[in-house]
């Protein structure tokens, strides 16, 4: 058992994030219990140990490959870095969706495969579907699967009032990408993406539109780059044949409501839920209102000291997350 000074060495390490400290009292606690004859539990913190050393390695040699992979300069005005945790399976996806991510994923991992026999991996994506069905999620998702940065294309510093401006910029843009191996998203996409027949089109947007199909069927590096709208049909037909996979993101069915539902609520105590009524409250909704709806009902039992996220309550907000939505 774990003397006192023991106890306050670890506790005193942690708060001080000293990790090889931390480490090494654990180690001790191991080799003691080894002693008393607790072999399994001494290898079983052992194992615990290595596998916290194994995972800190590996966050620091991916955050050393992430610093030397931001563009610098005039690049890097154009481009937000963004960090994220999640994984393909933390995300809520219909299953024919699912698959076609994992498709995306094992291609690029299996590059170096692909190109000795001059085939390309899946990189140059369009993600289409209505607001807040996880368009942007799921790109740093992928990038976070792949273990690359992930920059989010600044449109507002793109696109210059200057004539020939913006076009200077875009190819820094790709310019950066065929540099440094990234996940590059031009969320919004549709600002510069729709038809190039247009009602009230500009001549510089235009050039903008043609210079991104250039630049993006000429693109050769391993970088990913995945252009994000919500008005598939108001692109420019040109654009499709120039991207190697149209990705079409829905809203949610009956059973990735409940999933949704069901992991927002993982850890929250709850009445036994009424699927029959909650389902249909929800259709309609994507999965961002969803989770607004679904948080206000755990920060009501909150607020109002209850003991549990009731049937009435998680209805009650999705039916005024509808009406929002209706108004």
């Amino acid at each position: 058992m774990a003397t006192a000074s023991q106890i306050k060495a670890l506790l005193t390490s942690h708060s001080t994030g000293d990790n090889e400290r931390f480490h090494a009292v654990a180690l001790q606690l191991a080799a003691a219990e080894a002693r008393k004859g607790h072999q399994k539990l001494a290898d079983e913190i052992r194992e615990l140990v290595n596998e916290a050393r194994r995972k800190a390695q590996s966050e620091s040699a991916f955050q050393k490959v992430h610093s030397l992979a931001t563009p610098q300069g005039e690049a890097g005005e154009l481009l937000e870095p963004t960090e994220t945790h999640l994984h393909i399976s933390d995300l809520v996806l219909e299953d024919s969706l699912r698959e076609r991510i994992e498709r995306i994923v094992q291609e690029q991992k299996n590059l170096s495969r692909l190109k000795e026999r001059n085939l390309r991996p899946r990189q140059r994506l369009l993600f289409t579907g209505p607001p807040g069905c996880g368009k942007t999620i799921t790109a740093s998702a992928l990038a976070n699967e792949l273990r690359l940065p992930l920059f989010v294309v600044r449109l507002d510093s793109l696109i210059s009032r200057y004539l020939g401006e913006s076009l200077s910029k875009l190819r820094l843009i790709f310019e950066a990408a065929e540099r440094h191996r990234a996940v590059y998203l031009f969320d919004e996409f549709d600002s510069i993406g729709y038809t190039r027949d247009a009602a009230g089109d500009v001549g510089e947007m235009r050039r903008v539109l043609n210079a991104f199909l250039v630049f993006i069927e000429k693109m050769k590096s391993n970088s990913l780059v995945i252009a994000a709208t919500n008005y598939g049909r108001r692109l420019d037909p040109a654009l499709f044949r120039r991207f190697d996979d149209l990705v079409e993101f829905g809203l949610p069915e009956p059973p990735q409501i409940r999933e949704t539902i069901e992991r927002l609520l993982r850890d929250v105590a709850k009445e036994k839920l009424v699927w029959k009524r909650i389902q249909p409250a929800a259709k309609g909704l994507s999965y961002a209102e969803i989770t607004r709806a679904t948080e206000e009902a755990i920060k009501g039992m909150l607020i109002h000291d209850l003991p549990k996220v009731t049937n009435d309550a998680l209805y009650g907000a999705l039916t005024e997350r509808r009406l929002h939505l209706n108004h």
